[in-house]
């Protein structure tokens, strides 16, 4: 348990420098002097910028003003010399909302760091172990807008790290079907205020809690028709020793509508089950885990690289 805010700021610390460590390592790895190298690895990068403006003035109709925007930033480098293969896929979200004369409010919130290494065994299935880690950068409230809202997360309030090791079944480059009977499942809750409360799982005043079980990641992305782009992921987690009947859940969807070099549509969504994360009901004193979905569309500009 961390109960003292050095030593918080100093799990903090480390977890930072640990994954700005793993992303810069990827880069170098890259950059070698070899020309049969360079081809081995493939990058790419996509940046999207989106924003929406409403402005009513004596409009009988009714409304309020808005202002909205919401950047995201898409990063991958693999690496396949036929025999092993490596990807690594960063995922950054974050947009914010103002409506009226409520307070400005984050309307996405996302870190996602996923690293699959896989050994081929045959044509079609590798040997793989796969590190995953995903956290929110700011506070999350409920009921953001009212003088009394309560913090619900902050970074790495909650945090998870997966670590699975399996058979990833690749039949082509679109599809990819990792089964892992080895997996652990890390959630952090950093945020001594949340920590306190005993939330996402965890006893009061815990601030890590692990689980063991298995783990299924699904993963599809092609080009479904002419300039629309289909990107989704889906992960099952079961802890065998707790209620393994109650699959955690997190499916992943984006579809890209390309209009032309620097201009595209998105449609980002986003369901989670977890049967740790638990929901106030009518009844007082009872709670509840319930599906959670996101949705997010947008119009922007759009930088590849």
């Amino acid at each position: 348990m961390l109960k003292n805010p050095t030593q918080s700021k100093h799990v903090h610390r480390v977890v930072m420098i640990a994954v700005s460590t793993a992303l810069v390592t990827i880069s170098p790895l890259s950059a070698q002097d070899s020309p049969e190298a360079d081809t081995l690895w493939k990058f790419n990068g996509i940046t999207s910028v989106n924003f929406s403006q409403l402005s009513l003035s004596n409009w009988a109709a009714g409304g309020e003003n808005s202002l909205a925007g919401n950047v995201l930033v898409q990063l991958s480098e693999d690496f396949d010399n036929g025999i092993s293969l490596w990807d690594n896929d960063l995922v950054i979200g974050y947009g914010l909302i103002r409506q009226g004369d409520d307070p400005t409010r984050k309307s996405d919130d996302r870190l996602d760091l996923s690293s699959k290494f896989g050994h081929r065994a045959s044509e079609n299935w590798l040997y793989t172990a796969l590190l995953g880690f995903r956290t929110q950068f700011a506070p999350g409230y409920d009921n953001p807008g009212e003088e009394d809202r309560t913090k619900i997360s902050n970074w790495l309030a909650p945090g998870y790290l997966n670590l699975s090791v399996g058979m990833d079944y690749r039949p082509g480059e679109h599809l990819s079907v990792l089964m892992a009977p080895l997996a652990g499942k890390v959630t952090f809750v950093l945020d001594e205020e949340l920590s306190a409360l005993g939330t996402y799982g965890l006893d009061p005043d815990q601030t890590v809690r692990g689980e063991f079980g298995g783990f299924l990641r699904l993963s599809y992305q092609n080009e479904i028709l002419k300039n629309v782009l289909l990107d989704t992921r889906v992960d099952l987690f079961s802890n065998y020793l707790d209620r393994p009947q109650d699959i955690d859940v997190n499916w992943d969807l984006l579809l890209n509508f390309i209009v032309n070099d620097f201009l595209s549509a998105k449609l980002m969504t986003q369901l989670i089950f977890d049967k740790d994360i638990q929901f106030d009901t009518e009844t007082e004193g009872v709670t509840e885990s319930r599906v959670q979905f996101k949705e997010l569309f947008g119009v922007g500009l759009t930088f590849s690289f």
